[in-house]
């Protein structure tokens, strides 16, 4: 299920936001892939190389997730009367498979340098520009995360993720160079390698499923659902509820639900109940689109609960 968190800022702060989290990402992955491959240069390690490929991918996966930040923040339009938004989770298929790719090459590689060894040498030049990569990584983590609190924007969360890799994989990287140095392991540098590898598999695994969840409209979470329902049962003359379903496309949540309402109720009564329960969701959820259908409590009909019941 998706998660959702509530977004804190305007929209126009928001679009502000994400565009310049996209622009530092690219930025920052240029410049990690230049400093590592001068790392790469000085000491030919394998899990130097590791992280410098998973920083070339971050490239792309940046350059992508930029574009897709400016597609999904399109407004509104008579072919996309939903949106642009799930261009975002679009982006992050992308960019799974970007890391995906990563792994497999750093695997044959590592199998390769078994087969064929290589002599880690320079290990102190590695390990300050390690150290440096770390630390911008780290930088650009903390800023990247505050956008997605602000914007709940799944390109820019996914694009995080891949720098939260990069954090464990240099501080591996650094480790693997320390011991190579000090205790003369070169099979270490290769055992690194592969276990960052493994690691960014699971990483494409979990953007991948996260990315379909949304683009195959699956339901937010069942806490959220909770409240909302929680929500329309607080609403003075709402009788009961059926048939919510929920979806999330970018920074927006779509909410439908039908109300149980008095049927002897005129249609401005029953309008003026529904239009409070709207608000009340809207203040717990402002950048949602709610939508609510009314019907007469106690009427029989063939309703999606009842037909998701039957399956």
């Amino acid at each position: 299920m998706l998660k959702w968190r509530k977004s804190l800022s305007s929209s126009d702060s928001n679009i502000r936001l994400k565009n310049l989290a996209a622009i530092a990402s690219v930025s920052v992955s240029m410049l990690l892939s230049l400093i590592k491959a001068a790392a790469v240069f000085y000491t030919g390690s394998l899990s130097v190389l590791s992280s410098m490929i998973d920083s070339l991918s971050d490239v792309l996966s940046s350059l992508i997730t930029y574009i897709a930040v400016r597609i999904s923040d399109k407004p509104l339009s008579e072919h996309h009367r939903y949106g642009y938004g799930k261009a975002e989770a679009v982006s992050a298929l992308v960019q799974a498979a970007f890391i995906a790719g990563s792994a497999g090459f750093i695997l044959y590689d590592g199998i390769n340098r078994f087969v064929h060894p290589v002599q880690v040498r320079q290990t102190a030049v590695g390990m300050v520009i390690m150290l440096i990569s770390l630390l911008t990584t780290a930088i650009l983590i903390v800023f990247q995360r505050h956008v997605v609190k602000c914007t709940n924007s799944k390109a820019i969360e996914a694009d995080s993720a891949h720098y939260v890799v990069d954090i464990l994989s240099n501080a591996s990287v650094i480790l693997s160079l320390v011991v190579v140095r000090y205790f003369a392991w070169q099979w270490f540098d290769i055992l690194t390698a592969v276990l960052i590898a493994i690691y960014l598999a699971f990483n494409a695994m979990q953007l991948a499923y996260n990315a379909l969840s949304e683009i195959t409209d699956a339901e937010v979470d069942d806490k959220i659902k909770r409240h909302i329902i929680g929500i329309v049962q607080g609403v003075d003359g709402v009788k009961g509820y059926h048939d919510l379903r929920t979806r999330i496309s970018g920074a927006r949540m779509f909410i439908e639900i039908h109300l149980e309402l008095d049927g002897n109720l005129t249609l401005f009564a029953a309008h003026t109940i529904t239009d409070r329960a709207e608000q009340k969701i809207m203040a717990d959820y402002p950048h949602a689109q709610v939508i609510i259908h009314q019907d007469p409590a106690g009427i029989c009909e063939d309703r999606l609960d009842h037909q998701i019941k039957k399956l």
